[in-house]
């Protein structure tokens, strides 16, 4: 199987990347990423020999029709995925989300190649705490964000394609990751490094936002599992039952790494900040028969503190840029 990986340099696809490698090594794996801030080759160091990378943009259409027309299915995780930078300057969001993925679909449409989409949880918008419902895939898509709402709007291009053109797609709306190669923006790498870089964490408003988290390896199996028995035109929703506040999360870690449970500053909450999500995923567990590995969040917690403890030639460079970029967005310590 040919498989063209976009964003295989970023976090999830990275890892994806990884997994596909070290679990199907007839696959011939081909990265496309452009290489944003948020994108790492160095990712990639340690399979380089056995992966083709392609530096470029998923909006360069000629280069992405040479290669989806190599390839047996696509799998796009390539995406503008922070959404504090989604409000300082929503364009690249609708430039890579949104353009990205109708360059994409029109390669794919031409080649008639299977085609794997990766979206997000918080195209559903939030729930309420202590509500007892969860996303499912026929909840109402409430983005709040630019970046929820570019990814909705490239949800809804597939679904189009997939009816108008006959396009082999599957869709996955995944809830928050976490785990290795992660960049240190993010709120559990950066309140990582933050320890094991001798900083405060930091915490946004009370603390008490709820994320639905699975660590990304879980993620990344169930995406195989849709692209190698989902039926076409289904979205599935990938959950690992892992709802925890965000507090109690900062908690954990200080925990984990042997510091104070209370030793962390609180600082101004986000606009828009979502309240909770919460993930459903029963149609992929009974369907295709899907379980994650870490269904206990707190050891999937501690693998990856020790990736990150074991791994500072990764994360060092990025940790000054990142927190100075904080300073100077005007994050202010609330108590």
């Amino acid at each position: 199987m040919r498989v063209l990986v976009t964003g295989g340099a970023g976090f999830i696809g990275a890892n994806f990347v990884h997994q596909t490698v070290a679990e199907r090594p007839d696959a011939e794996v081909t990265v496309l990423d452009a290489l944003t801030y948020a994108g790492n080759k160095s990712s990639l160091d340690s399979i380089a020999d056995r992966i083709t990378f392609v530096h470029g943009d998923i909006t360069d259409a000629v280069l992405v029709d040479e290669l989806v027309g190599a390839a047996d299915v696509v799998v796009h995780f390539a995406a503008e995925s922070h959404n504090d930078n989604s409000l300082a300057d929503p364009w690249p969001f609708v430039q890579t989300n949104i353009v990205g993925t109708f360059t994409l679909l029109q390669a794919v449409r031409k080649h008639d190649v299977r085609y794997h989409h990766i979206s997000t949880d918080e195209v559903y918008g939030d729930l309420e705490l202590g509500d007892p419902d969860r996303f499912t895939e026929s909840t109402a898509y409430n983005p709040s964000s630019p970046y929820s709402s570019t990814k909705a709007s490239s949800d809804m291009l597939v679904r189009a394609w997939t009816r108008s053109f006959g396009v082999r797609a599957t869709l996955s709306n995944c809830s928050n990751n976490y785990g290795p190669y992660q960049h240190v923006e993010k709120f559990i790498p950066r309140q990582i490094t933050n320890v094991l870089a001798g900083l405060r964490p930091k915490l946004y408003g009370d603390g008490l936002n709820v994320r639905d988290w699975i660590h990304v390896d879980d993620h990344n199996s169930a995406v195989w599992a849709i692209i190698d028995g989902g039926r076409i035109g289904q979205t599935y929703l990938i959950g690992a039952d892992g709802e925890v506040n965000n507090r109690t999360v900062m908690e954990s870690i200080l925990q984990i790494l042997g510091r104070g449970a209370d030793e962390f500053d609180f600082v101004t909450d986000r606009p828009g900040h979502d309240v909770r999500y919460a993930i459903d995923s029963s149609l992929l567990r009974k369907e295709l028969g899907w379980s994650p590995r870490y269904e206990d969040f707190r050891s999937g917690l501690e693998a990856t503190i020790d990736w990150y403890r074991d791994n500072e030639q990764w994360w060092r460079p990025q940790k000054d840029a990142t927190e100075q970029a904080y300073v100077a967005a005007g994050e202010k310590k609330t108590s």
